[in-house]
């Protein structure tokens, strides 16, 4: 198991900048989660972590040594893809030996690391098998067994389980949940999926833009958001948010909104009319009671719940009720938005109230 320090890592591609000075330590042992939207540079960060590509200032270091000009056959890890990246024309057990071939390692030992990875992934029927005999899911296993033979300092995922459909995908996160927790080996992991990456990670780097957006646990993403884009991008149905402003008529502060008012039961560092937008996430609003109507506009069951479309002072809004509420569309509900689960942001969209 190896730690991995990033300090001060930028990337540009020519004269557009990619990553803006990064500082992240990854500490041995651990499964941290890359998350972000298209284009935001976390496959970028972690090229340059494999060494598939320069950085163009910064430092990074595996396991205690300075990286930055070796080749990726040096750095001590192994790198899992999209693509899965196998040998057509090489059983299963060939693709998996493959590169303790090329290190001349001792055949017994290759035959020992590659029954041992087979075992832990389920593989030992298929080893006879060319990739095109493979299922994806199988194929993913296949991929992550040959990344396990070579016993890396760490583990690189490039968004591994894109390809597969959600049935699958949702078997491989515990395979790989479970394989990592045998395994205790230090993997990051990079993915635009916001439900992988509270369900696999020990914590997770939210990016966007090249910028670090908040790091932390799945949890602490999740109950409190840094910023509007952290709380829009964690969480599914996606938070809701309004455009509201602070009052402080007759001395208690209050957010104003067209359907709504709600005292604070603290005042904010922010003059008085100030811009903010509250956000809730649909699981957190109340259905059937409190002083607040809506308008159904759409209701959608889950089997697990439903989620039921609304609109409030007009805004367009999403509530989560494990519930099947006895609403009809066009119809009107009233409903409790809690102050004790509102976020509050300013008018740059950082957090503010804690």
């Amino acid at each position: 198991m190896s730690a991995i320090e990033i300090r001060g890592v930028s990337k540009r591609f020519g004269a557009t900048p990619v990553l803006h000075e990064l500082d992240l330590t990854v500490t041995a042992g651990e499964f941290l989660v890359l998350v972000g939207p298209s284009g935001c540079g976390k496959s970028t960060l972690l090229r340059l972590i494999a060494g598939l590509e320069e950085v163009s200032a910064g430092e990074i270091r595996i396991g205690g040594r300075r990286v930055n000009e070796l080749p990726p056959k040096a750095r001590d890890i192994a790198m899992v893809f999209q693509s899965y990246a196998l040998y057509p024309h090489m059983s299963v057990a060939d693709n998996m030996a493959y590169s303790l071939r090329l290190r001349r390692t001792a055949p017994a030992e290759i035959t020992r690391a590659v029954g041992a990875a087979a075992g832990k992934l389920g593989l030992e029927p298929l080893l006879a098998r060319k990739p095109k005999a493979l299922s994806g899911g199988q194929r993913q296993r296949v991929a992550m067994g040959r990344a396990i033979v070579r016993k890396p300092g760490a583990f690189l995922f490039d968004e591994p389980l894109s390809n597969l459909d959600a049935r699958l995908r949702e078997h491989m996160r515990a395979e790989i949940k479970k394989l990592h927790r045998e395994l205790g080996a230090t993997s990051i992991y990079v993915t635009h999926d916001q439900i992988e990456a509270m369900t696999l990670a020990d914590r997770i780097v939210a990016l966007n833009g090249g910028h670090v957006q908040q790091i932390g646990s799945p949890l602490e993403l999740y109950d409190r958001p840094a910023n509007l884009f952290v709380a829009g991008f964690i969480g599914s149905p996606a938070m809701n948010m309004f455009q509201a402003h602070l009052e402080r008529a007759g001395g208690t502060p209050t957010l104003t909104h067209a359907a709504f008012r709600i005292a604070l039961s603290r005042d904010l560092d922010l003059p008085d009319g100030a811009a903010l937008t509250v956000g809730i996430r649909p699981e957190h609003i109340v259905l059937g009671a409190g002083p607040i109507r809506g308008t159904v506009d759409l209701i959608e069951p889950t089997g697990l719940g439903t989620i039921v479309h609304l609109t409030l002072g007009g805004t367009a809004i999403k509530a989560f009720s494990l519930e099947r509420p006895a609403l009809s569309i066009g119809g009107g509900v009233q409903l409790d938005l809690p102050l004790s689960r509102l976020h509050l942001f300013d008018d740059a969209g950082v957090r503010v109230g804690d």
